[in-house]
């Protein structure tokens, strides 16, 4: 029976070395996850694929732009008044009410009654008969 007990006792050994060794395995695998899908991982996945795709579209513009300069200057002049419309809409009012207070401010001149008689702006020539 010793040498049946000297078996188990090695069996057992093996077995609690392997029961070690999984669960490191299991910790680590824990703690990969952990780091995976941590917030801050994936605030940091985010962050990276946003800036790619920003770096892509700048590219496309960029080229779009060198292909197409006119419409790419269309664009922006559509795009600039849009933005600034109520600053145009309100120096336009601006200028419509100077202009208006301009007209009133003007003297209006008095209307005449009477018409004079023209008189001949030349001088008429006698003939000689």
């Amino acid at each position: 029976m010793t040498g049946d007990s000297s078996e188990v006792a090695a069996a057992r050994i093996k077995a609690e070395r392997a029961r070690a060794q999984m669960l490191m395995t299991a910790r680590a695998l824990q703690e990969e996850l952990e780091d995976m899908f941590s917030p801050q991982t994936w605030a940091r996945d985010i962050w990276e694929g946003a800036k790619e795709k920003g770096a892509d579209l700048a590219e496309e513009a960029v080229d779009a732009v060198r292909s197409r300069p006119a419409i790419a200057s269309g664009v922006v002049a559509a795009l600039a008044l849009f933005f600034a419309r109520e600053p145009l809409i309100d120096m336009a009012g601006k200028l419509a009410k100077g202009v208006q207070s301009k007209r009133k401010a003007r003297p209006v001149k008095a209307k005449k009654t009477q018409a004079r008689p023209r008189k001949p702006r030349h001088k008429a020539t006698e003939t000689i008969a």
